[in-house]
């Protein structure tokens, strides 16, 4: 996984345990999403903060896809996926 549960809820601000069972399966299906979406998985140690970075925005945006600020998370991921394309594609 990318995000602990910890740090999930901390994402999307949550005291508890009480909402694991909506974030546990959003948490699985990001590292797919990710790799969908850029090319590359990101799921592996170490990993890379902007990978983290991204997972975060998308858990936000998962969990309460209604907010406020739905557009601008979605224009904050897409620059994330684009920027994680961009290094996956960086030969090292």
């Amino acid at each position: 996984m990318i995000l602990t549960i910890e740090e999930a809820r901390d994402a999307v601000r949550l005291d508890g345990p009480d909402n694991d069972i909506v974030l546990i399966p959003l948490l699985t299906a990001i590292p797919a999403y990710l790799e969908v979406t850029t090319g590359q998985t990101w799921d592996t140690a170490p990993i890379h903060p902007l990978a983290q970075t991204a997972a975060i925005f998308i858990l936000q945006l998962w969990y309460n896809p209604r907010d406020k600020d739905t557009d601008r998370l979605k224009a904050t991921i897409d620059g994330l996926l684009i920027a994680l394309t961009a290094i996956g594609r960086v030969v090292v």
